[in-house]
């Protein structure tokens, strides 16, 4: 039998390596994705113009759960600027599956979740 998501995809859901709650976040947001209802918060610790820490939770599914796990890991320990350069292919890339055009948001809404969340912060442009 096919498999529905990719291996990545799979594991990050079932196992992901940065859910959870930051104590005292300097950045966060929160947002959901209109079409399907998925809900992610991204939740940043920042120290000298980089993120120190990322954590997420929601209630979403698998590829935006993924996307999310991966897109924190990504982020921690690299400059803002370098943060918000990061797109689409990137995180696509990163999950290794082919993603549908209709499931795309599920990809992007952790990446406009970021964006929101760094949105006036100091240094972020």
């Amino acid at each position: 039998m096919a498999l529905l998501y990719g291996e990545v995809i799979l594991q990050r859901f079932r196992h992901p390596l940065r859910h959870g709650e930051l104590p005292s976040p300097d950045a966060a947001f929160e947002d959901v994705n209109p079409l399907c209802g998925d809900r992610i918060r991204l939740e940043l610790r920042l120290a000298d113009g980089e993120v120190e820490a990322a954590r997420f939770r929601g209630d979403a599914c698998a590829i935006a759960t993924a996307s999310a796990d991966l897109l924190a890991e990504m982020i921690e320990g690299r400059p803002l600027r370098e943060v918000l350069a990061i797109g689409r292919e990137t995180l696509l890339e990163a999950l290794r599956a082919e993603i549908r055009p209709s499931r795309l948001g599920c990809v992007t809404l952790p990446l406009d979740v970021l964006r929101k969340a760094v949105q006036g912060v100091r240094g972020a442009a």
